[in-house]
């Protein structure tokens, strides 16, 4: 009755409900995570493990991460929230990654990387342009990384649809004509070798060692490469397997 009889009264109380749990609800979701423990005193943790500085060190933990994709022996490195905050205001990869665009190919995966252990660029079949080859510069030239690795990969579509589209003379739709024309140097360089047994899986590894000459020889990266504190690699990976073969320039 005298909730029926006052209905302004009805609705402060309710109002007054919502009011109270909306700040209990804020007052909860804006508490702050406590700290780890090896958290610093800025509220960073620590890295677990320093960033090699130099491109065979660098090289060498790749390998050994791609090592433990291989094996499925896999450390998970770099990836939890102390990580996340270690890199949230600075970040210093170890190395630079221009990969396919293929699914079956995250680097930072097949190389057992994380949060903040790499730069990564993904074009169809490793085409580079000038946007794409200042993205590749941009570690070296402002950070200082000490690695380029080129990957291409086992069964590439953008290589075979290429490949396919150079040896027709029919073009391919809309844009995907521009990764052919920057393909076709690999293309040339395939036909050039004769009737290898898979022209496709060649031109792959082509594309590979004529783009990691093209940015080793490149004219901002290569005072860096002749110094000794940059090396490019030209590498290839097997869908089959998991490994990373090197094709060229590893570093000693």
């Amino acid at each position: 009755m005298d909730g029926a009889g006052h209905p302004d009264r009805r609705a402060m109380l309710a109002g007054g409900l919502l009011v109270a749990t909306a700040a209990l609800t804020g007052c909860s979701s804006k508490r702050a995570a406590p700290l780890p423990a090896d958290a610093s005193p800025q509220g960073r943790a620590a890295s677990p493990q320093a960033a090699p500085t130099t491109p065979a060190a660098a090289f060498a933990r790749l390998m050994a991460g791609n090592q433990r994709w291989v094996s499925g022996n896999l450390q998970h490195p770099d990836r939890d929230p102390n990580r996340r905050q270690f890199v949230a205001e600075k970040q210093q990869p170890f190395g630079s990654v221009l990969s396919c665009i293929d699914s079956r190919v995250p680097p930072e995966l097949l190389f057992d990387t994380g949060l903040g252990d790499l730069y990564v660029m993904r074009t169809g079949g490793e085409a580079i342009g000038p946007v794409v080859t200042g993205s590749v510069e941009y570690g070296p030239m402002t950070s200082g990384t000490p690695l380029i690795v080129v990957l291409g990969h086992q069964r590439c579509g953008a290589v075979e649809a290429s490949y396919n589209s150079l040896r027709d003379g029919k073009p391919l739709p809309g844009n995907l004509e521009a990764i052919a024309r920057a393909l076709r140097p690999a293309y040339d360089e395939t036909i050039r070798q004769g009737t290898p047994a898979d022209p496709v899986d060649t031109m792959a590894r082509n594309q590979v060692t004529l783009t990691a000459a093209a940015l080793r020889s490149n004219q901002d990266l290569a005072p860096l490469v002749k110094k000794g504190t940059l090396a490019v690699v030209g590498a290839y990976y097997s869908l089959d397997t998991g490994k990373v073969e090197v094709l060229s320039g590893a570093p000693s």
